[in-house]
């Protein structure tokens, strides 16, 4: 369903060390919003929901919720650093149109 890079897997379990609160993964949600229409949402996440797929990805879990999984089908997530900006980008097959930025997309 979703496929994290190294760099990804990486930046998440370093996150998941830091966080104040025990996670046991991180939860990827789409939501009506951004430029494009469509939004990605990240957080922590330590237990799954009803209709969740989970994932497992070297060494920890990646839930998606029922309505997100058809936007997130086939996604590759990617952590980059740059000098201006760092942070997540979503290669999506799914996206038909995105904006600049590569947080929404519809």
């Amino acid at each position: 369903m979703i496929t994290l890079t190294d760099n990804a897997a990486a930046a998440v379990k370093t996150a998941l060390s830091r966080a104040d609160e025990p996670a046991h993964g991180l939860r990827i949600m789409v939501e009506a919003g951004g430029c494009a229409g469509l939004k990605y949402l990240m957080g922590l996440e330590t237990v799954s929901r009803e209709g969740d797929a989970v994932v497992e990805a070297d060494g920890f879990k990646v839930f998606v919720d029922a309505g997100s999984q058809p936007y997130v089908a086939g996604m590759t997530v990617d952590f980059v650093t740059g000098l201006e900006s760092s942070g997540f980008v979503f290669d999506n097959p799914n996206a038909q149109d995105k904006c600049a930025c590569g947080k929404s997309f519809g």
